[in-house]
């Protein structure tokens, strides 16, 4: 998928972007933005076209408020990772696959950044994407800088659980929030850009929990299909012999992305289920959801051995159903 520092025709949401103008042209543009919303709903794309902005791209009000053209040497600049005046937190690869979370030693360079003045525009930038991924340390030492706001200077924080973040980070941010698509808007969406039919795009929008982004991926046939199998564990159960050919398809380097697309898919048909059950049933596939997304997150970041991590959720569904 295009990476949000080069994509230049999503608006997520148009409110949110007047609300930014409104500050910026009144001169009230607060140093800290916290963009919150589900994940792959056009957050990381809002900031990095205020990002262009503000670094002094042109306005081209035919791509939205923020918008600005790809030919702009400020786009140029922040699509190629060039500007002296943008610095972008997001997890580092390590051996080829991303770090679980944004370091201390990545959070330190905030300060450094912001020390200096402007090279080329009027503002520094930053833009941590995503602040749910900074480590304890590394959230404490934003709030170092959010303490003293830099002269000229910007950050946007994206955040899918701000509930995750410290209470201290989310008062000294204004809050934008992006709302979920509606499944028409899905629909429509993944019918243009990914040219299925109109059945096939529905069934896309009903699965993506109003993100733009989940229903682009969906659209692609192996996310659709590791759906379809999540949908049939939670109605069904597991087998022992799926149990056996899902581990055996998580070996190798492909086998740790399909590992954690399956299990990210298991979870969502977890918490779809809990918001079609009756309160008894939905307070039980709830807790569900939460234990998997706690041995997802054990999973990856502990290298647990995924056969014993699936083998734990297949359990665990089970007896839920069985309860429910």
């Amino acid at each position: 998928m295009t990476h949000p520092r080069e994509r230049f025709d999503l608006v997520a949401d148009v409110g949110a972007e007047a609300a930014f103008l409104d500050a910026w042209n009144r001169g009230r543009l607060h140093h800290g933005w916290l963009l919150t919303g589900v994940e792959g709903v056009g957050k990381a794309s809002f900031a990095y076209r205020a990002a262009r902005r503000l670094l002094g791209a042109e306005p081209d009000a035919a791509r939205g408020p923020l918008g600005a053209s790809p030919q702009d040497p400020v786009s140029r600049l922040v699509a190629g990772r060039a500007h002296p005046d943008l610095l972008v937190l997001e997890r580092a690869e390590e051996g080829g696959r991303l770090r679980r979370t944004i370091s201390v030693d990545q959070a330190r360079a905030l300060p450094e950044f912001f020390a200096k003045s402007p090279s080329q525009a009027r503002f520094r930038v930053a833009i941590i994407d995503a602040a749910d991924d900074l480590n304890l340390n590394a959230a404490n030492a934003l709030l170092k800088v959010l303490e003293e706001p830099p002269e000229r200077g910007v950050l946007f924080l994206v955040c899918h659980a701000p509930g995750r973040l410290l209470a201290t980070i989310r008062s000294r941010c204004r809050r934008l929030a992006f709302p979920r698509w509606s499944e028409d808007e899905l629909a429509a969406l993944v019918a243009q850009r990914a040219g299925l039919d109109a059945d096939a795009a529905a069934r896309i929008a009903a699965l993506a929990s109003g993100s733009p982004g989940q229903a682009l991926a969906l659209a692609s046939g192996p996310m659709l299909e590791l759906d379809a199998v999540a949908e049939r564990w939670v109605a069904e159960g597991l087998t022992p012999a799926e149990q056996v050919a899902a581990a055996d398809s998580f070996r190798g380097g492909e086998g740790a992305a399909r590992f954690e697309a399956l299990m990210e898919r298991l979870s969502a048909a977890v918490r779809r289920r809990a918001g079609d059950s009756g309160p008894q049933a939905a307070a039980r596939w709830s807790e569900l959801w939460s234990r998997l997304e706690a041995l997802r997150e054990q999973a990856l970041g502990l290298n647990l051995d995924k056969a014993d991590a699936l083998a734990a959720a297949a359990a665990d569904l089970n007896r839920t159903r069985a309860a429910c």
